[in-house]
């Protein structure tokens, strides 16, 4: 039963991994007067633009980033679900060994881990 509950975890985490990111998806832009100050002229260079966009850059790069962890994270998730399974596999009913156990714990804490990034914590 736990065995099937992280099976389930693993492939609803490797689903939305290959989702893209909703502030992608949003298509939203900024608008080319925003952050000009009445009487500015847009492309003017002021320090706001250039603050908005570092900041912009900034959160861009981050997304990336935490993007990339992601999928480095799930990739290791979906090897140890599939080792768990082997293991699992070549076990009988009367014994489940020490290691087993383990990467069932190691599973549910880069689960946890994973969903963790996905909400942006």
């Amino acid at each position: 039963m736990r065995f099937q509950l992280i099976v389930s975890m693993v492939c609803s985490l490797l689903v939305a991994c290959a989702v893209p990111t909703a502030s992608a998806q949003s298509g939203v832009t900024s608008s080319p007067m925003q952050g000009v100050a009445p009487g500015q002229q847009p492309g003017r260079g002021s320090d706001d633009e250039l603050r908005m966009k570092m900041e912009k850059d900034m959160a861009k790069k981050a997304n990336q980033e935490r993007q990339a962890q992601l999928k480095r994270d799930t990739e290791q998730l979906f090897k140890l679900a599939t080792d768990l399974k082997e293991e699992v596999d070549k076990s009988n009913e009367n014994l489940l060994s020490l290691e087993v156990i383990k990467k069932a714990e190691e599973i549910e804490r880069l689960a946890h881990s994973i969903k963790d990034k996905m909400k942006g914590n």
